[in-house]
């Protein structure tokens, strides 16, 4: 304590007494000074407790001290005598005592100990740097003393902390400023130092181990972390191995850490001295070389400089020889954990694991280094991925990721076979992993996984070519199957395997909108053969080319693996299959079916072994092909004989063998010619080699064949010449330590990597196409999630079937909605249904075994976050479900009979326009009331509740108050439904895509089930009723959509109408539904209105019952759907339904008031009356008319409609002659007339009506549409037409009635014949001037005087009528004026010799005799008597016209036809 005081104090006080012009960055001079100065006496302090140093102090003057004490007060007395800065001073100078003291063999170990540590101290005081004076010397001399440290050992403890401290001042010497003047060679010694102390530091304490260990790996970690600052030179120190190589070949003679190695570090040196350094020493051999050869200038020069790449060469090298040290001992590393040590390859493997972190990328620019990892490491890592430990096979895993991450473009086919011969191998239990293998496999294959581009790569690179085997595939299956627990409980392992799917979704997921080329949807084909070995890539850099490229190329490997099953079945349908694919030429040639053979995967090796040793010619050119696909240069032998045999199954027949070697043979001697004078020795010794491996390996052959004889049985077959017998000796040895597989496996499972097979690997990374780097877009990501979509699902529905854990199912929940995602956006409409269908079984309310399934609801966490996943994905994802809205609408339904929805579900547009305004919807917040009771239940009158009454029928007990477990489970199940959101699925509708909203709609009608006959609410009928409801609210929010849909929806209502006999809640809101349809639709599609209104023809269908009871309300919904759309109606079928509906109406107690209210609306003042809806609309006011429901108000009110309704015709007509052609004028005009005398003929039915104010209205109603005909241009025919039909019926019809029937049901008929006699003389006088023309004008002027004869004779009840008598000579009188005053009836006709005067006169006479004089006066008479003969025959053509009989005056119908 004393010392430490004493040496801060000098430095506190040396800094007092620094001048402040001190240089910038390097300590106060004097303060260094007394460090140093503490050090040198604590050095010499140690030194005199020694008997050996002390006896110089206690001697004469004349004594001379040691060297060693005298180099330390010589630089006591002259440290504090320098003026320069401390750069400026050569560190020899104060370095050089404390150095000798660390070398010399006289000093123990205490005093070497604390120089190290001064030297060490002096190190770390920044006084040294690379501007330092001398600082490339200094630290090679540092170096040389400290690696050649020499101490003589007292005892075990204090050699143990000389070693630490020199460990300590190495690592000190790397980690400096100044490390940059350290030679290559001094790296490679210091490495090397380092080394021989971790391995002797297994027989020292555990500090020593760990401090040398931790030594090692900081020297590793500094050394490599310079890689990447250094420049892009390939040099090495290739003369003979260094010292480095050397220490490995003694390792491979002894353990790491032996504990029975007793040999202590002074083994070596006599006396009890000890010695840590190499045999190679500055002092001894400045330079690393062996082998007994010169040293060329040229490495004198790699050696000498500052280090870089040649040291990390040898030193990467020397990393990757310890992993040989397990070979070279002899233990197979897959041998059991205490029998193989894993501490070696451990500590080299993190050694390797750290260089790699710190070299990183910086590798790639260094092909020595690249090669070594490319090669050497990676087959190490090959063998040490099959160790038994644990450890050994997860820093494996740790190194070959960080290998991905940097080097990923140069190790293609290495990562390949890793993760084909090692990781999947091993995570199958039938290749003997045990499970701490499995899952250390699982964790790094996971590991890889959240890598975001791993497995994006892994399918463009691997899956997608053809020479390669299906990495994404495969690590895909695996991961599935390994998240399916098989008869054993959910373990980590499950969960692990769930995460690595995940993970590889979620990188999906986030390159979703990330960009890609647009090729997802592509149709890939194949219109002509071309070699699919030979296509190539323009350029693998450019996402453009290389997209196209992978994923014709997977098309390509697809179509060979199913061409490899039909070979495998019958290889001549097979290779025809192929040719029709055109993945052979239509003439097959030996080169397309060699190399079909030779990079096809899958096929039977014993059929290609077979074809390929008939002696047919083809056969025998295609095994010479086949022979031309490998390349064996630089390949012994026996591996190309491996690597040959290994493709398929070698015939049993000595011919077929014999043809199968030859080509073998002559391809082996074409490339590998070097020992070998011809191919005849090589196909002797190939089948000298044949015969060996079965001599060995055959467990008949008892006596083996010795490498005497198989060298014999070789002589003289090189071209006469015996092979060399080293040559000859290493192929016996090579056969007898690895069998050659004449029968190899099958394509099935994973191969091992044997050496051949290694070395073919190696030469196909020289020519295979180059590793593909992807970015953030999501180029392949369709392909591999159609492959990856499945396997995911399943797991995900097994974990969470099987998991008990909140975590776990929260995981699965993101999961899904993952997939879901990832579905969505690539239209992949199956996997989303998928999803739905296995989540929609986790649903407990869907499982009716349940007593109380709300409260199992609310329970079941499982079942609520099942529920909210799936109505999320239907929120979300809903444009691109389509079965799958089946499994939701079963989630829905039975919600809704649980009363567990929100109570406005079937909420639509005007509706939500509502909620905007204010009115909120309500929510289904009395579930607890509606299911939780605590009396008996009270009755209410909503369909919601429907379901509560029923789980009360029958109950004779009110049921206990709920208990406060059940409260929080209904309480959740609340929760979880309004999370659901489930009325947007329905409200939100609108936003759809086309075909989901359709299998939407199907869904619907699909639950609702075809409605059954009866009157009672069952369940079915309830759940009808909720869907329809649905169906109608999505019907309602889709109108843009409306032809879309309404197929479906009106073929459901029209099912439920027809079948309905009875009424009841589901033909109510059928009905009421399409009603609101039409009338919500109407305004807005007019190109399906007629279609629209066409359905309402489904309530003229109702069942009687069923009409009665609904004919109020539903006439009340038309009368609304008229008075918001009549503008919209335009089409004469639309009017017709609408005038159907109307009028079953006229006579329905109920609802004939609203049905005339609707007819009033459009009939009044002609606001909606059109040509195509006039005859419906004048006939249904003639059934209301005629209906006495209404009394007789509402039978004039319609009459005055329909007379009213010609001052429609006659706008029409109007605007017809304005706005038409004369063609199109014509034809309206002609339909006006056939409305007009529809009017009319509606009006005599009603003309006859039984009461007297109906018939009198009537009267007046056809006079006056007769009168406004006037503006109607109407044709002489169609009056005359009207007379016949209309008028004179109507007289011949009134005067029949009053005759027959009683007074008592035709009140004051007399009235009536009055107003229709004055009908009939005012109608004839308005038109007679017009039809005295007609031809037919003198029958029509009989007929009319015939009828006022029958009037004027009529007895009513047996009397005759004074009124009538009155009326009729009236009526006639003042005809004949008019007649007579329109040049109709003038005495001049009688010379004319018109014989109308005589028939008129005729009539006239038996009417009123006496008419004729007050007419004409006597002198007119007699003038026209005069002229009587000579005009009687004057008739005009065609008349034949007789005065009629007082009988046939009185037949009925007389007209004029």
């Amino acid at each position: 304590m004393g010392h430490l005081k004493l040496q801060t104090q000098t430095a506190i006080n040396a800094i007092e007494e620094e001048p402040k012009g001190s240089g910038a960055g390097f300590p106060n001079r004097t303060a260094v000074a007394c460090m140093i100065n503490v050090e040198i006496g604590a050095v010499l302090a140690v030194m005199r407790r020694n008997v050996r140093w002390g006896v110089h102090y206690m001697s004469d003057d004349n004594q001379l001290e040691h060297s060693l004490v005298q180099s330390l007060k010589t630089l006591r007395r002259q440290i504090f005598m320098w003026r320069n800065q401390w750069h400026a001073i050569n560190p020899v100078f104060y370095l050089q005592p404390f150095l000798d003291v660390i070398q010399s063999d006289e000093t123990g170990a205490p005093i070497t100990g604390v120089a190290l540590s001064s030297v060490y101290k002096i190190l770390t005081l920044d006084v040294i740097d690379q501007n330092t004076v001398n600082v490339g010397d200094t630290m090679h001399l540092v170096v040389d003393a400290v690696t050649s440290c020499r101490f003589e050992v007292t005892d075990p403890a204090s050699e143990e902390v000389v070693l630490m401290k020199i460990l300590q001042v190495l690592l000190a010497c790397v980690k400096s400023k100044a490390s940059v003047m350290l030679s290559n060679q001094h790296i490679c010694t210091i490495v090397n130092t380092c080394f021989r102390i971790v391995h002797q530091a297994g027989t020292k304490g555990e500090l020593l181990q760990r401090i040398a260990r931790y030594t090692m790996h900081e020297l590793v970690r500094c050394i490599f972390s310079h890689l990447q600052d250094v420049g892009n030179t390939d040099l090495a120190l290739q003369n003979g191995s260094t010292a480095l190589t050397q220490e490995t070949r003694q390792l491979s003679n002894g353990n790491f850490n032996s504990a029975n190695d007793s040999q202590s570090l002074s083994a070596c040196i006599t006396s009890n001295v000890a010695t840590v350094v190499s045999a190679t020493t500055v002092d001894e051999n400045p330079i690393i070389a062996s082998g007994g050869k010169e040293t060329v200038p040229h490495e004198l020069h790699l050696i000498s400089e500052s280090y870089g790449v040649p040291c990390m060469v040898e030193i990467f090298h020397f990393l990757c020889s310890l992993l040989n040290v397990v070979e070279h001992m002899g233990m197979n590393p897959r041998s059991n954990t205490i029998a193989f040590d894993e501490d070696v390859p451990l500590f080299a493997l993190t050694l390797i694991n750290s260089a790699i972190e710190l070299g990183g990328c910086s590798f790639r620019h260094h092909p020595k280094l690249l090669s070594l990892i490319q090669d050497e490491l990676f087959r190490n890592l090959m063998q040490f991925g099959l160790s038994m430990s644990p450890l050994v096979l997860s820093m494996v895993c740790s190194i070959v990721l960080n290998l991905y991450h940097h080097l990923r473009t140069e190790l293609k086919l290495q990562l390949e076979a890793f993760f084909s011969c090692v990781l999947l191998r091993l995570a199958q239990s039938r290749y003997g992993a045990s499970y701490q293998q499995q899952e250390v496999v699982m964790e790094a294959l996971v590991d890889f996984c959240r890598q975001k581009l791993f497995m994006m790569e892994m399918y463009a690179n691997f899956d997608c070519d053809i020479t390669c085997s299906n990495v994404f595939e495969d690590i895909a299956n695996l991961l599935s199957k390994s998240a399916f627990p098989v008869n054993t409980p959910l373990s980590s392992m499950h969960i692990l395997a769930l995460d690595g799917l995940i993970a590889v979704m979620q990188g999906m997921a986030e390159r979703i909108g990330m960009g890609s080329i647009g090729l997802e949807n592509s149709q890939l084909s194949l219109k002509e053969y071309t070699p699919f070995w030979t296509e190539k890539c323009d350029n693998f850099s450019d996402p453009n080319h290389w997209v196209s490229f992978v994923r014709r190329r997977k098309y390509l490997k697809r179509k060979l693996m199913i061409g490899a099953d039909h070979f495998n079945r019958d290889p001549k349908k097979g290779l025809e299959f192929l040719q029709g694919t055109k993945l052979l030429p239509d003439k097959l040639d030996p080169q397309s079916v060699a190399c079909f053979f030779r990079y096809t995967t899958g096929l039977d090796k014993n059929l290609i072994g077979d074809f390929l040793g008939n002696h047919d010619e083809f056969c025998v050119q295609v095994l010479h092909e086949f022979a031309r696909t490998f390349d064996f240069e630089d390949m012994t032998l026996d591996n190309a004989l491996r690597l040959f045999l290994e493709t398929f199954r070698l015939p049993g027949e000595s011919q077929k063998i014999q043809r199968v070697l030859e080509a073998f043979a002559e391809r082996y001697y074409e490339l590998s010619p070097h020992i070998l004078a011809n191919k005849d020795a090589a196909l002797l010794l190939s089948y000298s080699i044949i015969m060996l491996n079965t001599d060995q390996h055959n467990v008949q052959v008892k006596k083996k064949m010795t490498e005497e004889d198989f060298v014999r049985n070789n002589r003289r077959i090189n071209g006469g010449n015996d092979l060399p017998r080293e040559f000859l000796s290493d192929l016996y040895h090579s056969i007898c330590k690895n069998e050659i597989r004449t029968t190899p496996e099958q394509g099935v499972g994973y191969p091992e990597m044997t050496p051949s097979r290694w070395i073919y690997l190696m030469q196909k990374s020289r020519k295979t196409a180059p590793f593909i780097l992807s970015d953030s877009r999501s180029y392949l990501d369709h392909d591999m999630f159609a492959i990856l979509s499945g396997p995911t699902i399943a797991a995900l529905s097994v974990v969470f079937d099987n998991a008990e854990h909140e975590e776990v199912y929260q995981t699965c929940m993101d999961g899904f909605l993952i997939v879901a995602k990832i579905s969505a956006y690539y239209h992949l409409d199956n996997v989303l249904d998928d999803l739905v269908v296995s989540l929609c079984k986790f649903i407990t309310i869907l499982d009716p075994s349940l007593d109380d399934e709300v409260v199992a609801f609310g329970d079941d966490i499982k079942a609520r976050m099942a529920t909210e996943t799936v109505f999320t994905i239907a929120n979300r994802y809903g444009d691109f479900l389509r079965i799958g809205w089946r499994n939701i609408l079963d989630c829905i339904l039975r919600l809704h009979k649980l009363g567990l929805l929100p109570a406005c579900m079937a909420s639509d547009a005007a509706e939500e326009l509502s909620a905007e305004m204010g009115h909120a919807k309500p929510y289904a917040n009395s579930l607890l009331s509606t299911h939780l009771p605590s009396s008996t239940p009270k009755r209410s009158s909503g369909l919601m509740s429907k379901f509560s009454q029923l789980l009360y029928l029958g109950a004779e007990e009110p049921k206990s108050e709920p208990t406060e477990e059940q409260l929080i489970a209904h309480q959740h199940s609340l929760e979880t439904i309004q999370k659901c959101h489930i009325d947007s699925i329905f409200t939100e509708s609108k936003f759809l895509q086309a075909e989901s909203l359709l299998q939407l709609t199907k869904a619907l009608i699909s639950a609702a089930g075809r409605p059954q006959k009866g009157n009672s609410i069952s369940d079915d009928e309830d759940t009808a009723v909720f869907c329809l409801d649905l169906l109608v609210a999505i019907t309602l929010n889709n109108r843009d959509r409306i032809g879309l849909l309404w197929q479906g929806v009106y073929e459901h209502i029209s099912t439920i109408v027809q079948s309905s006999v009875m009424p009841c809640a589901l033909v109510e809101k059928a009905v009421f539904g399409l009603l609101r349809i039409c009338q919500r639709l109407l305004p807005y599609k007019e190109n399906i209105a007629d279609e629209l209104l066409r359905s309402l023809q489904l309530v003229l269908k109702l069942d009687a019952r069923v009409a009665d009871a609904y004919c109020e309300q539903i006439t009340q919904e038309v009368g609304r759907l008229v008075k918001s759309n009549a503008s919209h109606i335009r089409s004469q079928l639309g009017w017709r339904t609408i005038a159907s509906l109307l009028s079953i109406t006229a006579r329905h107690p109920e609802a004939s008031e609203n049905g005339f209210d609707a007819l009033l609306f459009i009939m009044s003042d002609g606001a909606h009356v059109l040509p195509a809806n006039y005859v419906l609309c004048v006939d249904a006011a003639r059934q209301f008319a005629e209906s006495r429901v209404g009394q007789c108000e509402r039978s004039i009110q319609a009459l005055d409609l329909m007379s009213a309704s010609v001052s429609c015709l006659a706008k029409w007509t109007s605007d017809a002659k304005q706005a038409m052609e004369e063609e199109q004028v014509s034809k309206m005009l002609q339909d006006i007339g056939d409305m007009w005398l529809r009017l009319v003929q509606g009006l005599k039915k009603l003309c006859l009506e039984q009461r007297e104010e109906v018939r009198n209205h009537a009267l007046f109603s056809l006079q006056k549409c007769l009168g406004g005909a006037v503006d109607i241009d109407l044709t002489h025919g169609l009056w005359l037409e009207c007379f016949d039909l209309v008028i004179f019926p109507v007289l011949d019809d009134l005067l029949e009635i009053a005759q027959v029937q009683s007074q008592k049901d035709y009140r004051n008929m007399e009235g009536t014949l009055i107003l229709a006699l004055k009908l009939l003389s005012k109608v004839f006088l308005q038109l007679f001037q017009d039809l005295s023309q007609s031809t037919v004008f003198t029958k029509l002027w009989l007929a009319v005087l015939g009828r006022m004869e029958k009037y004027m004779k009529v007895k009513i009840r047996g009397r005759r009528s004074e009124k009538l008598q009155e009326l009729v000579p009236e009526l006639l009188k003042n005809t004949l004026l008019v007649m007579k005053s329109g040049g109709i009836l003038l005495q001049s006709s009688v010379l004319s010799g018109n014989s109308l005067w005589e028939l008129t006169w005729q009539h006239v006479n038996n009417i009123v005799p006496t008419l004729q004089s007050e007419v004409f006066p006597e002198q007119d008479l007699e003038h026209l008597q005069h002229k009587k003969g000579e005009t009687a025959g004057d008739l005009r053509p065609g008349e034949n016209v007789s005065v009629p009989s007082k009988e046939t005056a009185g037949q009925d119908g007389t007209g004029i036809g």
